[in-house]
């Protein structure tokens, strides 16, 4: 049997992702990879709160990139779920589902994030010695929570890609990328939530960690600038 199918994208839909996803990779990139790399001192709870002291205006910035980054994620979840909702209806659910559970923990995440400061800066009945301390344990938690919301976030990009490659208007590279990393989200958030050391699995996840990384921004470029143009597609299939 023969089915000529197309299938079209709405030109603003996939503006308005493409547009979303490249600015979450900004203010994710900065808040998640540069702040902390600035503030936090591993082991050393008293450079840790030094730091973070004397660079509130950088911690401020990245508390806003943060936030910024779970509104964001919000409206994109909405937008891929209508997308690709008629491709696959049960893997766009999941894929929303996963998404909306990475952005509630990225939520506690952040309070964690902002806990050091409330315990440095406010009257908490604690020592001077033990304030910097616990402080430390709050970013060594927050540290944790990525690894956390990346189980959520891997199990997302698994459905994603699925669905791109079950559809007939991305392009199937960018699905498959998105399929084969979403592993690299999966092995590093187990391995380090299980506090695991093994260095063949190290390298592994860098490798998928880059397929993933340049497949996510493949994605939103594809979006942002071809996301609206039908294809057409004619599949034969055995009755």
């Amino acid at each position: 049997m023969t089915h000529d199918t197309q299938t079209k994208l709405r030109p603003k839909d996939a503006r308005n992702a493409g547009a979303l996803y490249l600015t979450i990779a900004v203010c994710g990139g900065f808040s998640i990879g540069y702040v902390p790399s600035q503030i936090v001192v591993a082991g050393d709870a008293t450079a840790t709160a030094a730091n973070l002291m004397d660079q509130l205006g950088l911690f401020r910035l990245g508390v806003l990139a943060d936030s910024a980054v779970i509104l964001l994620e919000i409206a994109i979840t909405v937008i891929l779920y209508q997308m690709f909702q008629n491709v696959s209806p049960r893997l766009a659910m999941i894929a929303m589902i996963s998404r909306l559970g990475m952005i509630v923990v990225m939520g506690f995440n952040l309070l964690l994030w902002v806990m050091p400061y409330v315990l440095l800066s406010q009257q908490v009945e604690l020592s001077s010695a033990d304030s910097p301390a616990l402080a430390q344990v709050f970013f060594e938690a927050h540290a944790l929570g990525i690894f956390v919301w990346q189980l959520f976030f891997g199990a997302h990009l698994l459905a994603l890609g699925w669905i791109i490659l079950r559809s007939q208007f991305v392009p199937h590279i960018l699905g498959w990328g998105l399929l084969i990393g979403a592993f690299g989200y999966l092995i590093q958030g187990l391995v380090e939530l299980t506090f695991t050391d093994i260095a063949a699995l190290d390298i592994t996840i860098i490798g998928l960690l880059v397929i993933v990384t340049l497949s996510e921004l493949g994605f939103g470029l594809w979006l942002l600038m071809s996301g609206g143009a039908t294809h057409s597609n004619s599949t034969q299939q055995s009755a």
